[in-house]
């Protein structure tokens, strides 16, 4: 089963900002995109400390 999306504002100093659109853009996908796969990598390696 899917779970469906949830949105959420969330506010960027312009550094971090800039970073994630330079990132998008790099890697071919969304701003949106690069939140979800940096929030999941953290999840995950704090999983693996605590697993």
């Amino acid at each position: 089963m899917t779970e469906k999306p949830v949105q959420v504002g969330i506010r960027f100093p312009p550094s971090m900002k800039a970073w994630l659109s330079r990132q998008a853009e790099l890697n071919a996908s969304s701003q949106n995109s690069e939140v979800i796969r940096a929030v999941r990598e953290r999840m995950e390696r704090q999983e693996a400390k605590t697993a």
